[in-house]
């Protein structure tokens, strides 16, 4: 069984929860933008959280696949039509699918960020270091193509036609950080301020890392505006370059850097990074080791009861009234509203 790659926009690859413990080697995790919507496919279909998926980076994608095959879309919003004899159905964003041998399944974002078609069974991608998330930065693996084939792994499972409320997404609640091994060479005041600078999403990044526009604001400074010895960094720590911008590292950031670090995102808020929009507005906010402890703890139980936020769908939702009747949240209403109205 496998799925083939009919059309693929730029950066679409295959993810799972990527290699942690290689940064010795020069090896950053890598791994899922958003590890949480890549838990919830897996939840829908039943299975493994370190499931193997199509990471969609905010760009269309077309697949057909070669036998039947039960999927789930997660994640940032994308536009889902099923293609089967000549006919077109809008699908259900957050929610699982029984999809035919021979269909067609198109994908057009709504509003950008990184969506996943996540199969049972999973990608079958070779395993190299304990994972099959290509790793583009290293040279792991490499962006889909069109004319691929990826195969897929044997379907433990027969229940489709679920839906998901998804974990809750604050874009409003201020992103949490913790000090960094450099947050004491930057002024008090300065930490204070990056704390109320209300930050833009720069439309430049990607998997390694994206730019906090601060507007007219000046940038910030450790005192005497020192640099630091080169030395190991990790996704979520958001350093200062030499002009004062903030960066804040992603799951394919490099292994070092000489940049200081003013924070560090904690690893349950950093997928909501990963996923802000061009534009969007970013705001953090410095905790102290209790409240970051409390807030992972929390994270893990949330993720460990997703499938208690599961639901039967008792038909294909086509109108809003639809979804609506299902009481959910999130991507589910904005992908499946915008495709019932085209």
């Amino acid at each position: 069984m496998s799925l083939i790659v009919l059309a693929a926009g730029p950066g679409i690859t295959v993810q799972d929860l990527g290699r942690p413990g290689f940064l010795a080697q020069g090896l950053s995790r890598g791994g899922a933008a958003d590890p949480v919507a890549l838990a919830e496919g897996a939840a829908l279909l039943g299975q493994d959280t370190g499931l193997a998926a199509i990471e969609l980076a905010g760009t269309p994608a077309r697949f057909r696949l070669t036998a039947p095959a039960r999927i789930a879309l997660t994640g940032a919003p994308f536009r889902a039509l099923l293609r089967d004899a000549g006919a077109e159905t809008p699908l259900a964003w957050n929610a699982s699918h029984a999809l035919p041998a021979g269909a067609e399944l198109a994908l057009s974002p709504l509003a950008g960020g990184y969506g996943y078609l996540v199969p049972s069974g999973g990608v079958d991608a070779p395993l190299l270091l304990g994972a099959r998330s290509a790793h583009l930065a290293a040279g792991i693996g490499a962006a889909l193509a069109e004319g691929d084939s990826l195969a897929l792994g044997p379907d433990p499972g027969t229940q489709a036609e679920l839906l998901i409320a998804p974990l809750p997404r604050d874009s409003t609640a201020p992103i949490r950080v913790v000090a960094s091994l450099q947050t004491a060479l930057f002024p008090a005041a300065e930490i204070a301020r990056f704390q109320r600078t209300a930050f833009r999403r720069d439309p430049r990044g990607n998997r390694m890392g994206l730019r906090l526009d601060q507007g007219d604001a000046p940038g910030f400074a450790p005192f005497g505006g020192l640099s630091v010895v080169s030395e190991i960094v990790q996704p979520g720590d958001i350093q200062i370059t030499g002009d004062g911008t903030a960066l804040v590292l992603l799951a394919e950031c490099q292994t070092t850097g000489g940049y200081p670090r003013i924070a560090t995102v904690l690893p349950c808020d950093l997928y909501r990074v990963a996923q802000a929009p061009p534009g969007a507005a970013l705001r953090f906010r410095l905790v102290g080791q209790d409240e970051a402890r409390a807030a992972m703890q929390a994270h893990a139980s949330a993720l460990a009861g997703l499938r208690g936020r599961i639901t039967p769908r008792l038909r294909e939702p086509s109108t809003m009234a639809d979804l609506l009747s299902y009481n959910l949240i999130g991507g589910v209403v904005s992908a499946t509203a915008e495709g019932s109205e085209r």
